[in-house]
């Protein structure tokens, strides 16, 4: 008889304690030594886990299939995976586990790191610059959650996106016969995405991005429609929906409040956009997002 797999919140809590939740940290002793070292088979829905393993040793369970743990490493396991780890009583390392709907890319998302994200991962961090900072990175994430001093969301955001994003290009394959020109669409569609993080509230058309970037607006739609799936005008209205998603869940402005603090000048259409990008109106969002953390 095949054993179901527990769908927990966070490691076997079962509800969420505060509405501002995005980001736990503890350290990987402190948990595993509860469980005799070992954690069973279990998945998140709606939770984005990295361990950074800085000592001793174990295996990383995906499914059926254990993979041996050899620090320094990186192991990231995206929402709705299987997984489990075993344990040496020497471990060393930490666990985060982060909200996915607050990650600066989603898992599974059609870009390289999106990709890269969407399937559980090892990732060695010796041997090269890159990997030694990825696990200083991760040590000062969790020295940082440890030490709760004031103003530090930024900082946390900032260790996580670096750390996720060199994780990615230590763990990529060598490109084959990577075409120039596709290289070079790939590096205009990221100025585009760091432009429009840029200028998402000012509520700048897809022609103000192509101008910047110095293409008309048939090229850049073009482009990132081959390389994101998605039109320049529809990437400009996901971001916005995306920091919609984040202020209804980690703040308790109003959607008056909200409307205003990303750009808009009518709430009610505010509304209207929302709701025609998510299929439901803010209120609604919001109350059944927290709903379905817990808080």
């Amino acid at each position: 008889m095949k054993r179901t797999v527990p769908t927990y919140q966070l490691y076997g809590e079962q509800s969420l304690k505060r509405p501002d939740f995005w980001l736990h940290c503890e350290t990987i002793p402190s948990r595993s030594s509860l469980h005799h070292w070992e954690i069973g088979l279990h998945r998140h829905e709606s939770f984005f886990q990295i361990l950074y393993i800085a000592g001793g040793s174990g295996d990383a369970v995906f499914g059926d299939t254990a993979h041996p743990i050899r620090p320094p490493v990186m192991i990231t396991v995206p929402p709705a995976i299987s997984h489990g780890f075993r344990f040496s009583r020497d471990v060393d390392g930490f666990v985060f586990t982060v909200l996915a709907t607050h990650l600066r890319v989603s898992p599974g998302e059609r870009s390289r790191l999106g990709a890269w994200m969407a399937t559980p991962r090892l990732t060695r961090l010796d041997g090269s610059d890159d990997g030694r900072y990825v696990a200083l990175t991760l040590a000062r994430l969790g020295a940082e959650w440890e030490a709760s001093r004031s103003h530090r969301t930024d900082l946390l955001d900032a260790y996580l996106t670096s750390a996720l994003t060199l994780g990615a290009r230590l763990d990529e394959a060598q490109p084959v016969e990577d075409d120039a020109a596709d290289t070079e669409n790939e590096q205009r569609v990221e100025l585009f995405l760091s432009l429009v993080q840029q200028h998402h509230r000012a509520h700048k058309p897809a022609a103000f991005y192509a101008r910047e970037i110095g293409l008309s607006p048939t090229h850049l739609n073009r482009i990132a429609r081959s390389i994101t799936g998605q039109s320049a005008h529809e990437i400009i209205a996901r971001k916005l929906t995306d920091e919609a998603r984040r202020e209804l869940v980690f703040t308790r402005g109003s959607v008056q409040e909200i409307s205003f603090r990303l750009g808009f000048a009518d709430p009610a259409y505010f509304s209207r956009f929302f709701l025609r990008q998510t299929g439901m109106t803010p209120r609604a969002w919001r109350l059944a997002e927290r709903t379905k953390l817990g808080a």
